[in-house]
């Protein structure tokens, strides 16, 4: 049996990190706010709460916006618009930038082209709204390098739920332990992976494997080739 490769998509193949900078430097600009590092700190802080609350079940994916504008501004003096639809609007703009800035890492796609062209199935599972991530995909020209594309959103349950993993498998047409996954969160990607039975690579797109991940995949992929055997 050949095995299949899934991935993760914001911090692994999609620069979330460097985007959202570019973007936060730019709406806290727009509303007077140098985006110092205690800045960008503060709102990258709010961004890891209320999306962690999102993806408890907490609140909606649309308040969770809301909230990270009620919590961020204010450290500004920047009083938060108290209509929902205010604070949509606001919240759009940085959208805008954030789109604007989008970009994935130098080697993704060659890395995705490479698996698949040695016969892997490559699959992606994110965490995520439907239409956000595919257009992501779309606008950074990764979209057609899967056979497989699985947001939360669309398969009804989320990482680090060993349910994801398993529907991820199946439309890879594979068994969960003859896929390997790759993320940058040990918990959401490498636990839940090896919680549903499949391999789990860890990388630090940022620190340790800026330059590249093939080498690390190829290693783990031999590997569980021996073990398959």
């Amino acid at each position: 049996m050949v095995p299949a490769v899934g991935f993760d998509l914001d911090g692994t193949l999609f620069d979330h990190r460097g985007s959202a900078r570019v973007a936060a430097r730019s709406f806290l600009r727009s509303l007077g706010i140098a985006p110092t590092s205690v800045a960008l700190e503060s709102w990258f802080a709010a961004e890891d709460e209320h999306f962690e609350r999102w993806r408890s079940g907490l609140v909606s994916f649309a308040e969770q916006r809301r909230e990270r504008l009620r919590t961020v501004l204010p450290l500004f003096d920047v009083t938060p618009p108290i209509e929902e639809t205010e604070l949509d609007a606001l919240f759009d703009e940085y959208l805008h930038a954030y789109r604007e800035a989008w970009r994935i890492f130098p080697d993704s796609l060659e890395t995705l082209h490479g698996l698949r062209s040695r016969g892997y199935r490559v699959g992606l599972l994110t965490n995520g709204t439907q239409a956000q991530q595919l257009d992501k995909l779309q606008q950074t020209g990764i979209a057609e390098a899967f056979d497989v594309i699985c947001t939360s959103e669309r398969i009804g349950v989320q990482k680090p739920n060993p349910r994801a993993f398993h529907i991820l498998a199946a439309e890879l047409g594979v068994e969960t332990s003859a896929c390997l996954f790759v993320g940058d969160n040990p918990a959401q990607d490498v636990e839940g992976a090896r919680a549903a039975g499949m391999r789990g690579l860890l990388v630090d797109r940022y620190e340790r494997h800026a330059a590249g991940i093939q080498d690390l995949i190829d290693h783990e992929l031999a590997a569980l080739a021996r073990a398959l055997r």
